[in-house]
C-alpha cells in the first residue's frame, strides 16, 4: 500500500487515509450558520474520499469573524446546524475537523470577491476590531489593543467553541494560529508590540497560544487530538522564521496539540516564491525540531508529489485546498495513479467509491 492511504491514528482517532481536505474559507453563512453550501462543500469533498476534512475558519465569537459571511460556533442554532453536515461526512466514511478562529485585526473585512476591498463600515454591517497592539494590516481598520481583561478571555472562547464542537459531533478541533489571524498576531513581533506578560520576548509572545491549547486540549475528549495550524514564517525581515515556530510547536506538544498544520505567511503583504510544494520544507523543519507529527499544504496537486512528501519524512499528512476545489474526488484519482485497489465505502484501504458511483469506479 502506498503511504498516501495508510491510514494514521491521533490518540483515540483512526484517519483513513492521509490525504486531507484543507480549511478554506467559503464566505457563504448568514450570521454564522452554516448552510446548503457548506453540506455539499464539505460533503463532496467526504464522497471524494478524503479521510479528513476541516471546516473553514470558523468564529469563536461574533467579533472574531473574517468577514460577515463566516460561519461560527458561538450559539445551539450554529450546533446543530453543523451537526447536520458531520452526520452526513461520517455517513461518508469520513472524518471531520472544525478549524476554531478569531481574526482579530484581520476581521471586519469584505469577502474577496466584493466590489470593495478592506474594513467593512460599520453601516453596512461591520464592526470595532481587536489585536495584541493597536498596529493595522496595511489598509484595514486599526483595532483597539486588546485589554488584560479580553487577553484573558481568548482561551476559554476558544475552549467553549471546543465543547460546543463535541456536542456537534466533530473528530477533532483545530486551533488557527496561523495567516495573521490572532492568535498569530500575538506570536509575530509584526503585530505585536506589546511591553505586557503577552509581548517582547518570544516566550511572552507564545504565551497565549499556549494558553489557548491547555484550554482547548482540557475542553476536548481525552481520546480526541487536537491540531494546531501555524505559519511557519512571516516571509518577513524582523518577523517569524521557521525555527522560531518550530520552537513554538515544540512547547505546544506537551500542553496537548498531537499535529501542527504547517502553512506561511499573512500576518502582513509579503514577497513569496510560490511553486510546487513550496511550504513543504518548512513542515518538514518543524516535524524535526518539535517531534510532532505534521501535514504540509501548499501546491500539492499530483499524487506521485504527495506520495513523495510522505516517503522522504516530510510530513505525516498532505493537505490539498485549490486542488480540491477543482476535483472533489481527487483521492480517489490519487489511489488509482498509485495502483491502490479502489473499492466501494467502507473498505480497508480508506478510499473506495460512494455506491451512487459505483459505475464511474476506476478498474
Amino acid at each position: 500500500m502506498s503511504l498516501l492511504f495508510e491510514p494514521i491514528t491521533l490518540r483515540g482517532l483512526t484517519l483513513p487515509n492521509r490525504a486531507w481536505l484543507a480549511p478554506m474559507c467559503e464566505y457563504s453563512a448568514e450570521d454564522g450558520m452554516p448552510n446548503d453550501w457548506h453540506l455539499v462543500h464539505l460533503g463532496a469533498r467526504a464522497a471524494g474520499g478524503f479521510g479528513l476534512v476541516l471546516t473553514e475558519a470558523t468564529a469563536v465569537v461574533p467579533e472574531g469573524r473574517i468577514s460577515p459571511q463566516d460561519t461560527g460556533i458561538w450559539n445551539d442554532e450554529q450546533t446543530a446546524a453543523w451537526k447536520r453536515i458531520v452526520d452526513f461526512v461520517h455517513a461518508r466514511g469520513a472524518k471531520i475537523g472544525i478549524q476554531l478562529a478569531h481574526a482579530g485585526r484581520k476581521a471586519s473585512t469584505f469577502r474577496p470577491w466584493a466590489e470593495e476591498q478592506g474594513s467593512v463600515p460599520f453601516a453596512d454591517g461591520g464592526w470595532a476590531t481587536v489585536g495584541p497592539s493597536a498596529v493595522p494590516y496595511p489598509g484595514f481598520a486599526t483595532p483597539a489593543e486588546m485589554t488584560p481583561e479580553q487577553v484573558a478571555d481568548v482561551p476559554e472562547q476558544f475552549a467553549a467553541a471546543a465543547r460546543r464542537a463535541r456536542e456537534a459531533g466533530f473528530d477533532t478541533v483545530e486551533m488557527h494560529a496561523a495567516h495573521g489571524y490572532l492568535l498569530h498576531q500575538f506570536l509575530s513581533p509584526v503585530a505585536n508590540s506589546r511591553t505586557d506578560g503577552y509581548g517582547g520576548s518570544a516566550e511572552a509572545r507564545s504565551r497565549l497560544v499556549e494558553e489557548t491549547v491547555a484550554a482547548v486540549r482540557s475542553a476536548w475528549p481525552e481520546d480526541l487530538p487536537v491540531l494546531v495550524r501555524l505559519s511557519a514564517t512571516d516571509w518577513l525581515e524582523g518577523g517569524l522564521g521557521v525555527d522560531d515556530v518550530a520552537a513554538v510547536a515544540g512547547r505546544l506538544g506537551p500542553l496537548g496539540a498531537d499535529l501542527v498544520d504547517v502553512s506561511t505567511g499573512g500576518v502582513a503583504p509579503a514577497s513569496i516564491a510560490v511553486g510546487p510544494g513550496y511550504q513543504v520544507p518548512h513542515a518538514r523543519r518543524v516535524r524535526e525540531v518539535s517531534g510532532l507529527p505534521v501535514s504540509a499544504v501548499g501546491l500539492i496537486s499530483e499524487p506521485v508529489q504527495a506520495e513523495q512528501i510522505l516517503v522522504e519524512g516530510s510530513a505525516d499528512a498532505v493537505m490539498l485546498g485549490r486542488e480540491a476545489l477543482r476535483d472533489p474526488h481527487w483521492p480517489l484519482r490519487a489511489a488509482h495513479a498509485l495502483g491502490e485497489k479502489i473499492g466501494t465505502v467502507p473498505v480497508d484501504a480508506g478510499v473506495g467509491v460512494q455506491p451512487q458511483y459505483s459505475r464511474a469506479r476506476w478498474r
